[in-house]
């Protein structure tokens, strides 16, 4: 997939700050920057207009779904592996639209809109407004939905790796430290820079943010240059006209 005009390549991911954005031009990974930003819309309006933008955050939500979530979120799990677990199935619109009338009727709302009925984590319950703020931005923007994919990391270093990671990024809650150097090593490897991976992380944001959001950036890269992996083979299209797959 080659986007004409795209001179930029972001990734982003969610952080206690709001979200951490890595930005590279199109010429060279060695250049990538970092910023964070409060809310997505603030990053859409403070990245270069020609960015092709990888985001860790669900994109596309269906009216209904099976058990598992949507069929990118099936798919990925089954490419991760042992890390199957960092990729919450994502429920119907109207449950992720229920956040603010609390956990329980979320719960209500998504055993009504699947089949067979189940309900989301309450860590997954967490995220969903970041999951409603990028819903809308791209819902009013149809430019910016074309530049806009869904990406999760941790298939991301799958794919760099070659196979399933056998470290955890966190243990307790905590950055695990094997966990870290594994994904660190995988980024230097395709091209990124020591200066910029082994940095302290922005403040708002922690190093697995940091991390994240550098793969979320390699995977970016790969979809603008017709390379990603995606799931499912087939990418759907929601009732609101987004794409409902995962790049990486």
């Amino acid at each position: 997939m080659v986007h004409d005009g795209i001179a930029w390549v972001a990734g982003l991911d969610g952080c206690k700050g709001g979200w951490i954005a890595v930005l590279q031009p199109v010429a060279g990974r060695a250049m990538a920057k970092i910023a964070v930003f409060k809310s997505f819309s603030e990053a859409c309006v403070h990245l270069p207009r020609r960015t092709l933008i990888g985001i860790d955050i669900p994109v596309g939500l269906p009216e209904h779904v099976e058990a598992g979530g949507r069929a990118p979120d099936r798919a990925a799990r089954l490419v991760v592996g042992e890390r199957r677990h960092s990729v919450f199935p994502v429920p119907s619109r109207a449950a992720v639209y229920a956040f603010a009338q609390g956990y329980p009727q979320v719960c209500s709302v998504a055993r009504m809109t699947s089949s067979p009925s189940w309900a989301p984590s309450k860590q997954a319950f967490w995220i969903f407004p970041r999951i409603q703020e990028v819903d809308l931005a791209l819902r009013t923007d149809a430019e910016l939905t074309g530049r806009v994919f869904e990406i999760h990391p941790e298939v991301s270093f799958r794919m760099m790796r070659g196979a399933p990671l056998d470290e955890p990024k966190k243990k307790d809650g905590r950055c695990h430290a094997d966990g870290m150097n594994l994904r660190k090593d995988l980024l230097r490897a395709q091209g990124f820079t020591a200066d910029l991976v082994d940095q302290a992380p922005p403040r708002g944001a922690g190093l697995d943010d940091l991390l994240d959001a550098c793969a979320v950036l390699w995977s970016a890269a790969r979809v603008l240059n017709g390379e990603a992996l995606v799931l499912p083979d087939l990418p759907g299209v929601d009732d609101m006209g987004l794409k409902v797959a995962i790049w990486a």
